[in-house]
């Protein structure tokens, strides 16, 4: 059978507090994708530990932009994977926090999740991450295994949107995402969501960025170069 795969939606966060201002216009935009009014969603937070002050703030975030239930996958805290599952797959969307990128992606697969979450994509389960959820939805993101920050190596990701991306990293330069694209073939594209913009995998793997450019970097041979951003408008392929 032929991968109906969903929509993607990866936004930078890194911006104020959603609580004291109106609904998300990217986070609605993801939910009314779903084509349903008041969806349920899965919420994923194993980048944060599960943390309830974190979901607090998110489930706020989720239902002023238009979301339904909003219920728990509890892969950190009373631990139930089965349940995880089982909620995933009687969802509209799923949603995974920001946090920590290598903590979430031990938990998921710790869990069993990597393969389970793969799967209910292709079967067209659209995704929606924030932050370092966004960079869980992609191919890798870097870690370093010396304190030194030296000895930096690449791990995978959920592989979801089959790109490389970094979130609100505007501040210092985007260090990590270059990092991670001197890692990669050459030739590989990077992309840096800027706080306050978004982008969106369509099933078809075309990109398009909503609210705000996207800097956009490409690995040369010669080094790891900035080229022409992703504004909102047309969508582009990868």
């Amino acid at each position: 059978m032929a991968s109906k795969r969903g929509p993607l939606f990866l936004v930078a966060g890194g911006s104020s507090p959603v609580t004291t201002r109106g609904p998300d216009p990217l986070v609605r935009l993801a939910i009314q994708r779903t084509g349903l009014y008041r969806p349920r969603v899965a919420y994923i937070g194993a980048a944060s530990g599960d943390d309830p002050t974190i979901r607090e703030r998110n489930v706020v975030m989720l239902k002023k932009a238009g979301a339904g239930l909003v219920t728990l996958a509890p892969l950190c805290r009373r631990v139930n994977a089965p349940r995880a599952a089982l909620i995933v797959e009687s969802s509209n969307l799923v949603f995974l926090s920001g946090g920590d990128v290598q903590a979430g992606m031990d938990v998921l697969h710790e869990r069993g999740m990597v393969p389970f979450l793969r799967q209910v994509y292709r079967a067209g389960m659209p995704f929606l991450g924030v932050s370092a959820g966004s960079i869980m939805l992609s191919r890798s993101w870097v870690k370093w295994n010396d304190p030194d920050d030296e000895g930096a190596e690449l791990f995978p990701c959920l592989g979801l949107a089959r790109i490389c991306c970094d979130a609100h990293g505007e501040k210092d330069g985007w260090g990590e995402l270059k990092v991670m694209l001197a890692l990669r073939p050459t030739g590989t594209s990077g992309y840096g969501i800027v706080s306050g913009s978004a982008i969106v995998v369509e099933p078809d793997g075309s990109l398009s960025a909503l609210g705000g450019e996207v800097h956009v970097f490409k690995r040369r041979k010669a080094g790891v170069v900035q080229v022409e951003s992703l504004t909102p408008g047309p969508r582009q392929g990868t």
